[in-house]
């Protein structure tokens, strides 16, 4: 249970596609295990070794429709052609037991979260660079030329709305993202804010190339 709060926090960490966010959230996972990480709902097809409630709910169109209708959903958005969507009922639950949840959306969903929720806390990751994020990117070796393409030029969208998170993370040396991740974690469970950098020079850069 989060010490400040008699109901758990809601965590949400954002980033453009090629930031790292994933691996920074399962590693952070490991060292918090006091988190839930809430597993969203998608009409995207399952990728080769993915698991249905591990990595995904995995629904069809139709059926994300009807749910998204029906108001069970906290917050919703579509990106590169398809649905994601996070359920009310797999976070509102845990959060008034007192358990901590970590919700990896995007920019969109982060949006409608803080409106709905004012009290979560709110994460972006920052690629060092547009170099460095091409190079993961293509490095995943999942994604054709034309995807990698359309996701960089997401990247600036989503890049430009950094500035509405409560906090900026720049994925450079992974240990130290890690390590200013848990930090804030441990300093709202404590009741505390971190003064944490705004990145804003890196940003007007990644936005500029």
């Amino acid at each position: 249970m989060s010490a400040a709060h008699e109901t758990g926090t809601l965590f949400i960490v954002a980033a453009p596609s090629g930031a790292g966010k994933s691996t920074l959230v399962n590693a952070l996972l490991a060292r918090e295990p006091e988190i839930t990480l809430s597993i969203s709902h998608t009409t995207r097809p399952r990728r080769t070794g993915e698991s249905e409630g591990r990595h995904y709910h995995f629904v069809d169109r139709a059926m994300f429709q009807r749910e998204l209708a029906a108001g069970q959903f906290l917050e919703h958005a579509e990106v590169f052609g398809n649905l994601y969507g996070t359920s009310r009922s797999a976070v509102e639950p845990l959060l008034a037991r007192g358990r901590d949840v970590l919700l990896e959306i995007d920019w969109q969903g982060a949006r409608q979260v803080r409106a709905a929720k004012p009290d979560c806390v709110s994460i972006f990751i920052l690629p060092p660079s547009r170099a460095e994020l091409e190079r993961r990117l293509r490095a995943r070796a999942t994604d054709s030329e034309s995807t990698i393409a359309r996701r960089l030029a997401a990247s600036r969208e989503e890049i430009s709305h950094a500035g509405e998170f409560d906090y900026i993370v720049v994925n450079d040396d992974f240990d130290k993202a890690l390590a200013q991740l848990q930090a804030i974690v441990r300093a709202v469970r404590a009741g505390r804010t971190l003064d944490c950098e705004r990145h804003e020079k890196l940003i007007e850069q990644l936005l500029a190339e």
